[in-house]
């Protein structure tokens, strides 16, 4: 009985063995309808190599999940990254951009200083944020600042004068941003007071700007008319706005991340779901919900406080200054008034006296 229950067995395996078609150049519909049940994940990873697409990666994966949870884990970035190399820290900055989580303290947990390319456009990053990012990224190419309404010219200004390296940049974006940016034109300007070279080929080696010496691409969407001209006649060197050209642009091709159109942290994220960065049920950033003006200025009251903010910033070391040196006045004071602090001041000079005359 029972090798004929083996027996029975053999050939119903044998007989499901013939029915499976594993050719894929077969026509059968049934057939194929068949493999596709019974073997999904085959079929799946058969359509995808015909379509020209590539299976995720179990790192792709894996950090598309960390990405849809990242709110959990901001409080603890800073110290779950330490372990984290570069580029895994790359994907996670982009992911926290596109959710619209990127603020100082992602940018504090993750900057790295073998990047050379930094996307924090449209996100809640201040100027302590893009200071601390400067600071560290010391080889950067690359940097998309636009619709950063949480920036002020300060640090703009840090950017272009600690990034030395910077050939290509992307600000503007809204009025708010236009504005900033535009307090930051005479960085870019050339500086004509050396004049003792003999020719104008002489200067070519001197850094006659205040900073980016090496900005050439420059991408403003929203630049007015006068930003433009005044670029234009006066830094020829900057390409604003440019476009695609198969003979390039003044003999060089433009670069991908130039062009207006481009993302510039798209190819970071290239093998990640996009359903990691569409999330929902997490909070908006505060620079989403903040009005933004229709016309191409700013409204007076929003000019005036930037511009107290500025200044308030410009004089914060004066400030500091003027506090310490009335401390130190005051010290003075109390060590003239006080008999007891003034004879030891008086004691504490004769002892100096005596051990330099001793020497």
């Amino acid at each position: 009985m029972e090798k004929g229950k083996a027996k029975e067995s053999a050939e119903i395996v044998s007989t499901s063995l013939r029915n499976l078609h594993l050719d894929k150049n077969t026509n059968n519909p049934k057939s194929s309808s068949q493999n596709s049940i019974t073997f999904p994940l085959q079929s799946q990873l058969l359509l995808n190599s015909k379509q020209g697409r590539v299976a995720p990666s179990l790192l792709s994966l894996c950090l598309g999940f960390v990405g849809s949870n990242l709110e959990d884990i901001i409080d603890d970035l800073a110290e779950i990254s330490l372990a984290f190399p570069s580029h895994i820290k790359k994907v996670l900055f982009a992911i926290a951009r596109r959710r619209k989580l990127l603020n100082d303290e992602i940018v504090i947990a993750l900057a790295d200083s073998s990047w050379d390319i930094v996307d924090i456009s449209g996100s809640d990053v201040s100027d302590s944020g893009l200071c601390h990012l400067v600071n560290i990224c010391k080889n950067l190419k690359a940097v998309d600042i636009r619709r950063c309404m949480s920036l002020t010219p300060i640090g703009v200004s840090k950017l272009l004068q600690l990034c030395h390296s910077l050939e290509i940049l992307r600000w503007g974006g809204c009025p708010r941003s236009d504005y900033t940016v535009r307090r930051c034109l005479g960085l870019l300007k050339p500086d004509l007071t050396d004049v003792d070279g003999d020719t104008w080929e002489e200067l070519d080696a001197v850094e006659l700007t205040h900073g980016a010496q090496s900005l050439r691409w420059l991408v403003w969407p929203t630049i007015d008319k006068d930003s433009l001209e005044m670029l234009t006649s006066e830094c020829p060197r900057i390409v604003v706005n440019p476009k695609p050209s198969l003979l390039g642009f003044r003999g060089s091709e433009v670069p991908q991340e130039a062009l207006m159109q481009t993302v510039l942290d798209d190819a970071i994220v290239e093998d990640i779901d996009p359903k990691t960065w569409a999330v929902s049920g997490f909070n908006a950033s505060r620079a989403s919900l903040l009005p933004v003006a229709t016309a191409n200025e700013l409204s007076v009251a929003e000019k005036f406080r930037l511009a107290f903010v500025e200044r308030d910033s410009r004089l914060a070391p004066k400030r500091a200054k003027n506090a310490r040196q009335h401390q130190r006045r005051a010290e003075r004071e109390r060590v003239m008034m006080d008999t007891r602090a003034k004879a030891l001041a008086l004691a504490t000079k004769a002892t100096k006296s005596v051990n330099l005359r001793n020497l």
